[in-house]
């Protein structure tokens, strides 16, 4: 079962039994965390499209780790006038592991 969830102003597709980069969580390596905002479960034939999110749907997983992302260096430059600019950012993120998408018998919102 497939899921597209949306966190952090951002989507991103999970699937059950494997982890997931997402946007920083405020939570605790180890914790159990349940995200709610899913716009589409794709299961066969049994899929289903929120307007905006499936109602009744949940995600359910175990924080993994809270890390930093590889350094991205930002070079701005402007030729034969003597700017150079160097920047480098290392971006947040939590690593989910999902481990079970649940559907309750209600329909959609």
């Amino acid at each position: 079962m497939i899921a597209i969830v949306e966190t952090g102003g951002k989507q991103y597709k999970v699937e059950e039994g494997k982890y997931v980069d997402i946007e920083l969580l405020e939570a605790k390596e180890g914790d159990a965390v349940s995200l709610d905002k899913i716009v589409m479960i794709v299961d066969g034939k049994n899929s289903k499209v929120g307007q905006p999110y499936v109602k009744g749907a949940k995600i359910e997983g175990k924080l993994i780790k809270n890390d930093k992302d590889k350094k991205v260096v930002v070079y701005k430059m402007r030729r034969k006038k003597g700017y150079r600019r160097k920047n480098g950012h290392r971006q947040q993120f939590s690593r989910l592991m999902v481990e079970n998408i649940n559907i309750s018998k209600g329909g959609e919102s």
